[in-house]
């Protein structure tokens, strides 16, 4: 009974009593995040919805839609792949400047978004280091939605990686030699023992890599072209409308880029608690 009290944690920890904390939490979160965000509707209040309704569903409007948030669902989900496999090399093996490629993985975070943009454009246009390779092959990156994904797969990266590496760190590399002996091979060892592991981190980093690139805007105004109806991202319209003094509009379009995104950001989370209650029942 002794020994049973003494795993059994604190309620409340090393923070004052349950009630404080709360209070000060939802203080934090409605100061820091609601309080801005409801300004938003109170801006757009200023419309009616015949006014509205031109505003966020306009052609223009429509079209950036389309390309920020297929843009974003694509790179996040090239980096879950990619992500992962930076992620197994770096925890797996020890090479040499295994160090410096660890370091370079968070170069996005610290690198500022307009300094990205304008070395992807010089690296990816028409006479770019990696552009003039394309171009022959009928690949336009810079100035193409191409550019746009490319844009969001550099600056998402680190969020997969990031996640996922702590786990397959603290993943025992014995379960996978113990899946060899049984006679598994290199894909049942995948499928059965590590992906489970990682799945609800994969799915972790690719949330927040969707989110990251939803709301870019440095990176990508460079190497998009800023064409509307083709390679305008709905940030960028925002800033449009915000630098017309067209304040009711621009918090109209980014009330539907907020409200789209909690849903999928919601329906993402969802996947990953029933990820995670599969992998307890494994």
């Amino acid at each position: 009974m002794t020994a049973r009290r003494a795993r059994r944690p604190r309620v409340g920890g090393v923070l004052p009593g349950f009630g404080l904390s709360t209070g000060l939490t939802v203080l934090y979160l409605g100061l820091v995040v609601l309080v801005p965000l409801s300004t938003l509707a109170l801006r757009q209040s200023a419309l009616s919805w015949r006014e509205l309704w031109p505003v966020i569903a306009s052609p223009r409007a429509l079209a950036s839609y389309r390309l920020s948030f297929g843009a974003s669902l694509a790179a996040a989900g090239v980096n879950v792949v990619g992500g992962v496999l930076v992620a197994w090399v770096l925890a797996r093996y020890a090479f040499p400047g295994r160090s410096l490629v660890d370091a370079l993985v968070d170069l996005p975070f610290a690198l500022p978004t307009a300094v990205s943009g304008i070395a992807l454009t010089a690296v990816y246009s028409r006479n770019g280091w990696l552009g003039r390779w394309l171009e022959p092959l009928g690949l336009k990156a810079a100035f193409s939605p191409l550019g746009v994904a490319i844009a969001l797969t550099f600056i998402g990266l680190p969020f997969v990686i990031r996640t996922v590496q702590p786990v397959l760190e603290d993943l025992d590399p014995e379960l996978e030699e113990a899946a060899a002996t049984l006679g598994a091979g290199r894909w049942q060892t995948f499928r059965r023992v590590i992906l489970p592991a990682v799945a609800p981190a994969a799915v972790t980093g690719f949330a927040l890599a969707f989110a990251r690139g939803l709301g870019e805007y440095g990176s990508v105004v460079f190497i998009s072209g800023n064409m509307p109806l083709r390679t305008e991202i709905a940030p960028l319209l925002i800033m449009t409308r915000l630098e017309a003094y067209d304040y009711a509009g621009a918090a109209a379009i980014a009330n539907v880029l907020l409200v789209t995104s909690f849903l999928l950001l919601l329906l993402i989370h969802r996947l990953q608690a029933w990820t995670r209650s599969r992998v307890g029942l494994a």
